[in-house]
């Protein structure tokens, strides 16, 4: 059954996604972050996957296929958050995976009325804007000092990538090639916390999350070390007051793309391992992967039902 969406667009909504309405009665939504937009498979699937466990779901991108990240505003989740309100929604809950799983962190350290924020192969620092546009043949590319996220029309904070265009891309390229991975640029990040250490400033304050968090990451990452920055958050947590608890899923395999299963089913119907065998480890590993996905599958059904 094709399921029912409302575009949103920030001329007129204050953000851009979609919202796909659950058939079913429910005073639950997530707030999604999956894929190049809101609108697209898999984005969609994992908006199928939210209204099988009993919430509604609203998909949020910064652009129409567009998964760069340039001083994406954070007041979009405070008119996605009133959206939401507006519809009898009483729970609220966020997930994000990569560059949005950062994000997830960052808008839940600034709107309280999430309860329930998951962070799929997180940074614990705000990562700093690049454009996806294709310039000069490049895939990617940094900013011009542009932050990926803004708060009040001000970029926040971020941590400097090593690397300047288009050499940024080249790099990934080589690093990419050496590990025989579809994408990989952990030496990149390694290298930009070598040139420039991380600062307070820069760090998501997920101590100002309420609820839960769910930390989710497998040490096989080849984009980034994201299992010592989960470490980093866990450590953060233990030193400074906080209202949440939180629960870290922390794995030998998995790939950056660590999914639930059942929604990648829903998206691959026919080839559920095929993305994650993008990566090498994936390739090595597809029973230890499928394995660490339906675990992760699991323990997320669960968070959710308890939002």
């Amino acid at each position: 059954m094709k399921m029912k969406k409302q575009p949103m667009i920030p001329e007129t909504d204050g953000f851009f996604g979609t919202y796909y309405p659950n058939q079913q009665p429910s005073d639950r939504a997530m707030i999604l972050m999956l894929g190049d937009s809101s609108d697209d498979r898999l984005a969609e699937s994992g908006a199928k996957w939210v209204h099988g466990i009993g919430c509604h779901a609203l998909t949020m991108s910064p652009d129409k296929k567009d998964y760069g990240h340039h001083n994406y505003p954070l007041e979009r989740f405070g008119a996605a958050i009133r959206f939401l309100r507006g519809r009898g929604i009483k729970k609220i809950g966020i997930a994000g995976a990569s560059t949005t799983g950062m994000l997830a962190l960052a808008a839940a350290s600034y709107y309280p009325e999430i309860t329930l924020t998951i962070a799929l192969s997180p940074s614990d620092f705000i990562m700093e804007g690049f454009y996806q546009d294709g310039k000069d043949g490049m895939r990617e590319r940094p900013g011009d000092n542009e932050s990926s996220v803004s708060w009040r029309g001000e970029p926040l904070p971020y941590l400097p990538f090593a690397y300047r265009h288009p050499e940024y891309w080249q790099k990934i390229q080589e690093e990419s090639r050496a590990g025989r991975d579809m994408i990989a640029s952990r030496k990149l990040f390694d290298e930009s916390e070598r040139k420039h250490p991380l600062q307070e400033k820069e760090m998501i304050k997920v101590e100002n999350i309420k609820g839960r968090i769910v930390f989710v990451g497998a040490e096989d990452d080849v984009l980034w070390d994201t299992c010592r920055y989960i470490r980093r958050m866990e450590e953060r947590l233990g030193e400074k007051p906080h209202d949440s608890t939180y629960l870290s899923l922390i794995y030998e395999h998995g790939t950056h793309f660590v999914f639930p299963e059942s929604m990648l089913r829903i998206m691959l119907p026919f080839g559920g391992d095929l993305l994650p065998r993008l990566f090498r480890a994936g390739r090595e590993f597809p029973a230890e992967c499928r394995a660490v996905r339906e675990d992760i599958d699991r323990h997320l059904r669960d968070e959710i039902r308890q939002l």
